[in-house]
């Protein structure tokens, strides 16, 4: 399995040059870091961290051979959560309980429904299976995985298309409904994003939505959706539900590593402590509130 708090780490490490200018002695100085240098770093930094992501997720569709059907974390409700499911989809239940919880936030029988950053379409399957879109368009940046997914996935009213979050290949008012599970914090033009939702949706379409920040930038980021172009429905943290959902889910994590397919076996217990040692620490970032993890509902007048 990938590890997502590689990409929140990677996209973070200009926070360092952050904390620097803050604590700098020359207010001067540290205003002029803040407003010119650290853009252009972050802009860099997220930029790197892109390519990373594109070579990254294809390299993990080519060596994953159809084991791999979801990228996303775990979530776990207390009491459990007790989502009924199919023999075939039981060794995913952690990440179906998010998507089924972030997309059964409206009703979606009958609707037209985008997912925009669906990986290897496990989410987007389980879905069309059991919340009976009229259509359902699973989008990543992705074309291994847009491959893979065109031909695991097999069901009536299901396709996929390769595409950019940012510059969606759709014409305006073409969907009801949009989802995003955890995908986002991987987009350089976050508003932009937010902006292209808005012009595929059709008035009164659902924005449903699911994804994690560090907290120095939980501002912004709530700030950006509180001012885009969709109104806020409801908004609730589930950082302790997705904590509990990766404590849950380590041992299948560690079986279906995809790593191991091209590494001798003696260095599979060293992955094997790193994957582990990966979900310790965002487990202990989400319950210190180091990264804090949302859900949201947006609609479009």
């Amino acid at each position: 399995m990938t590890s997502q708090y590689d990409d929140y780490a990677l996209q973070s490490r200009y926070s360092a040059n952050t904390e620097t200018a803050r604590d700098s002695a020359d207010v001067e100085t540290a205003q002029a870091t803040s407003s010119m240098e650290l853009p252009t770093a972050r802009e860099r930094l997220l930029t790197e961290a892109r390519q990373y992501q594109k070579i990254h997720y294809a390299l993990v569709t080519r060596v994953s051979a159809g084991e791999l059907l979801l990228l996303n974390n775990g979530y776990e409700e207390d009491p459990p959560m007790a989502l009924p499911l199919s023999a075939s989809d039981e060794p995913d239940r952690f990440g179906l309980q998010l998507y089924h919880r972030t997309a059964a936030q409206v009703d979606l029988s009958d609707k037209q429904v985008l997912e925009v950053g669906c990986g290897h379409g496990g989410g987007a399957s389980y879905l069309v299976r059991t919340l009976g879109p009229a259509s359902y368009t699973g989008l990543d940046l992705n074309a291994d995985g847009i491959a893979f997914c065109q031909k695991r996935h097999n069901l009536p009213g299901l396709e996929f298309v390769a595409g950019d979050a940012e510059n969606l290949p759709f014409s305006d008012q073409s969907f009801d409904a949009v989802i995003n599970v955890e995908s986002s914090h991987c987009y350089l033009d976050f508003p932009g994003f937010l902006a292209e939702v808005s012009r595929v949706l059709r008035p009164g379409g659902h924005f449903l939505y699911a994804d994690a920040r560090h907290s120095y930038e939980i501002a912004p980021w709530q700030a950006a959706l509180a001012t885009g172009p969709m109104r806020m429905l409801s908004q609730r943290n589930i950082s302790a539900e997705v904590a509990r959902g990766l404590e849950r889910n380590l041992q299948h994590s560690i079986d279906v590593v995809v790593y191991k397919r091209i590494l001798p076996a003696f260095l599979h217990g060293s992955v094997d402590s790193i994957v582990g040692t990966n979900h310790t620490r965002f487990c202990r970032d989400l319950q210190s509130g180091t990264i804090t993890y949302w859900m949201y509902l947006f609609a479009k007048a």
